[in-house]
């Protein structure tokens, strides 16, 4: 148990004892991962980070067959990769289905290979599942989505198993959050 200080000797100390504890927390916490492909992974990305519950988030590649890929490799519409955003979230507070809600209803999953003026394989509308029961979600949502009459066009959203996840360059992390943006403008 740490010992009290007094806020003029112990504000360094106090700090150090509540960044422990954080660590010990998270280090505790049963964390799961979700992959989703919605377009340009900038807004998808930003859109995730503030759920409460997701602990991460991270912008990169998946699906395609290029080892170690760059964002100017992925635009070229030839290594097959989706923009994707990685998330690592505590199932405690967050449901994976709370996160197929959140991926539906931000974006337009029957466009093929495109979102708003972005067009190429990278902007498919893709879910990456890691798990056999994110599988069964994922394609029980993709199917209820498509029945529901919200789309007057099918579902092309593909459901598949998570490849290995390439993350992308830093300065597309956090990217509209480092310009004080919420969302890409279209």
């Amino acid at each position: 148990m740490p010992r009290a200080v007094t806020v003029k000797q112990g504000n360094v100390e106090l700090k150090a004892v509540a960044r422990r504890a954080q660590s010990l927390h998270r280090a505790s916490m049963k964390t799961e991962k979700a992959t989703f492909g919605a377009g340009c992974f900038w807004g998808v990305e930003e859109t995730f980070r503030k759920l409460k519950g997701v602990v991460s988030t991270a912008a990169g590649y998946a699906g395609g067959a290029k080892e170690n890929p760059t964002y100017e490799d992925v635009c070229t519409d030839e290594t097959g990769h989706a923009e994707v955003v990685e998330i690592e979230f505590d199932p405690s507070e967050l449901k994976y289905e709370e996160l197929l809600d959140v991926f539906w209803s931000n974006h337009n999953p029957t466009t093929l290979n495109r979102q708003g003026p972005d067009v190429g394989m990278q902007y498919r509308s893709v879910i990456f599942y890691h798990s056999p029961e994110q599988k069964m979600a994922a394609d029980a949502s993709r199917e209820k989505i498509d029945k529901s009459g919200r789309f007057h066009l099918s579902v092309v959203t593909q459901v598949e198993p998570a490849p290995r996840f390439w993350r992308a360059e830093d300065y597309h992390q956090r990217y509209l959050q480092k310009r004080g943006q919420a969302h890409c403008a279209i």
